[in-house]
């Protein structure tokens, strides 16, 4: 059961991204009345694909995927969430619906800011607004190259990719432990839970990473880099 609090205000907080950084303290008091500290278990849900789109949320500890629900069950993740990092779908000024997913995959803690106040900073800070935008932008183009990269290489490429995304982008280390489970790893490289598998041990068995049930050491990165590009 998530749990809710408000504590620091967002004002003097360590924890928000640069965006908020272009608010004045008026503004910031805007938002911190209108926001709330929810600390979710992990494997709670945050947003639910198809539900209202009613608040913005900014992760401020823990991780969490971001997914899209296909058919049979069958999940797509688009990316992993790390602090501080802000997720609110692309709904926004459109239907305000959830067009996604966000579940947490470790114990977590997320300020949800109410979707009115943030529009009306978009509509009145120019800075914030210009920030915003290049926010979505980027977060746009990293979703287009997974696009093509889903859609154009063979599967060993895809492993390869996500294993470089978590080793680079997430975890920053060639060696990690991750709560994310073999059908995630499925998941995010578009394939069955048994390629995933096999395509792992054939890596593991060329001595470009080591693995165990909760972790992960690249042991050849060069070698996983060209797996990538020649995909």
């Amino acid at each position: 059961m998530a749990i809710f609090t408000k504590g620091v205000h967002c004002g003097s907080c360590n924890l928000k991204m640069n965006l908020f950084c272009y608010l004045s303290d008026e503004q910031l008091d805007i938002i911190n009345n209108d926001r709330y500290e929810v600390h979710f278990h992990k494997g709670e849900v945050i947003f639910k694909q198809g539900g209202p789109l009613t608040h913005i949320a900014c992760l401020t500890s823990g991780l969490a995927k971001v997914y899209i629900e296909g058919h049979d069950k069958k999940n797509m993740i688009l990316k992993v969430l790390k602090p501080t990092e802000l997720v609110g779908g692309p709904g926004f000024t459109v239907d305000y619906r959830q067009h996604f997913s966000v579940s947490t995959l470790s114990e977590s803690s997320a300020c949800l800011i109410d979707i009115r106040a943030f529009e009306k900073m978009i509509k009145t800070n120019a800075e914030f607004s210009f920030a915003f935008i290049k926010y979505l932008n980027e977060t746009t183009i990293a979703l287009h190259d997974k696009l093509m990269n889903l859609t154009h290489k063979q599967m060993h490429g895809r492993i390869a990719d996500t294993l470089l995304y978590l080793s680079k982008e997430i975890y920053r280390s060639s060696t990690f432990d991750t709560p994310l489970t073999r059908q995630d790893l499925a998941d995010m490289s578009a394939m069955t839970k048994e390629s995933a598998i096999r395509i792992l041990k054939e890596l593991k068995d060329d001595n470009i990473i080591d693995f165990n049930s909760s972790g992960f050491n690249i042991l050849n990165e060069p070698g996983l880099i060209q797996i990538s590009i020649t995909g």
